[in-house]
């Protein structure tokens, strides 16, 4: 059985059914243009390098099983479609009371405790949060991956904003 070189990793042809009919070069450019931002996305979710790692690759796969050049969107929804089979993705849970004060965390607020409290929130809430604030994508591009409405793609990027303010002013 022949490979596939994704990236610097090497896939088994069988994984990708059309992979030998495929141009490479299309293939290596849809991958360039794509990866580091479903990596970044992967490791953001699964908070582990190895796991984003598998994640990326097996994203790639089932686009590149459907397509011979993926759109971002379509590489976006293999992306939800893996992580779905790992996590529970999909269902917002977070439902934060309104802000009874303003408080500021902008002033002492380090990297690491923004990360830490990114992390925090659930999965489904997250990905709204890295897809939107993240990567700036737009709340129909975001309910269209994640099959919600634009409403609740408002609702849990709110949900999740009020969280991250939360986390962060617990913060000693």
């Amino acid at each position: 059985m022949s490979t596939l070189q994704v990236g610097n990793s090497f896939v088994l042809a069988g994984n990708v059914p059309a992979a030998r009919r495929r141009n490479a070069g299309t293939c290596r450019d849809v991958y360039e243009q794509n990866r580091q931002r479903i990596y970044a996305l992967a490791f953001w979710i699964t908070d582990n390098e190895l796991a984003a790692e598998e994640l990326m690759i097996s994203t790639f796969c089932r686009a590149f099983a459907k397509s011979e050049a993926p759109t971002p969107e379509e590489i976006d929804c293999a992306f939800i479609a893996e992580a779905r089979q790992c996590m529970p993705l999909g269902v917002l849970t977070l439902d934060c009371a309104p802000c009874d004060k303003s408080v500021c965390v902008r002033r002492n607020t380090l990297r690491v405790d923004l990360e830490r409290a990114v992390v925090q929130l659930p999965n489904t809430e997250r990905m709204i949060f890295l897809m939107h604030d993240v990567e700036n994508y737009g709340h129909a591009r975001i309910a269209r991956i994640l099959d919600f409405t634009e409403e609740e793609s408002r609702r849990g990027l709110h949900q999740a904003r009020l969280r991250i303010r939360e986390l962060l002013t617990r913060q000693p």
